[in-house]
């Protein structure tokens, strides 16, 4: 075989790194002008991804002021235990949080991200999904708008917001109340 035919099949066998992004007002601004929308870009495996403000730093940008200017990294790796390539992501933003699937990452901080992950930052909300591949050198990405907050796709409440039980007893108390309240008012009886 040769190098020509090794190169076309290693191609074709790239992992492919989906980033479904949504912010609620996405409609009114230009977030996503620098972003490749529509279509697939390579890059590199040894060198990190990275999103955030600043375009010049970052593989990709965000056009948005409250953005970190380097907000996340995905890094490629590979473990002796299997043939794919997975990622990891790595919080960089000093002041902004970060949660992937609800845990959250400090500074620096990074863990492995599962075969499909939910990240959060600010307003925004990523899906990211794996598509594997046999190539080693380099990736795709592609990256897709989507209309609906991804957290409503895949049934995941928001951080911070619990869920009440309704008990009952509220409206136990707005019966107790109204039973104090006159039923009925009698005109005839003048008070002087």
């Amino acid at each position: 075989m040769n190098v020509s035919q090794t190169m076309e099949t290693e191609e074709d066998l790239l992992t492919c790194v989906h980033i479904k992004i949504y912010h609620p007002q996405q409609s009114f601004k230009g977030l996503y002008n620098c972003l490749p929308l529509g279509t697939r870009s390579r890059h590199s495996a040894d060198d990190p991804l990275r999103l955030g403000r600043d375009a010049q730093a970052c593989s990709y940008g965000l056009v948005d002021p409250r953005v970190s200017r380097k907000q996340l990294a995905l890094h490629a790796y590979r473990s002796p235990q299997s043939p794919d390539l997975l990622f990891s992501i790595q919080n960089l933003s000093q002041r902004g949080r970060l949660s992937v699937n609800s845990s959250e990452l400090g500074y620096l901080e990074r863990m492995d991200l599962p075969h499909k992950a939910l990240i959060r930052f600010g307003e925004y909300e990523i899906l990211i999904t794996r598509e594997s591949g046999e190539a080693k050198a380099s990736f795709e990405v592609d990256f897709e708008v989507l209309s609906v907050p991804p957290s409503r796709e895949t049934c995941t409440c928001e951080p911070g917001v619990t869920a009440v039980m309704d008990t009952g007893l509220m409206d136990s108390f707005n019966a107790q109340f109204r039973a104090l309240e006159p039923q009925e008012i009698d005109e005839s009886l003048s008070y002087k």
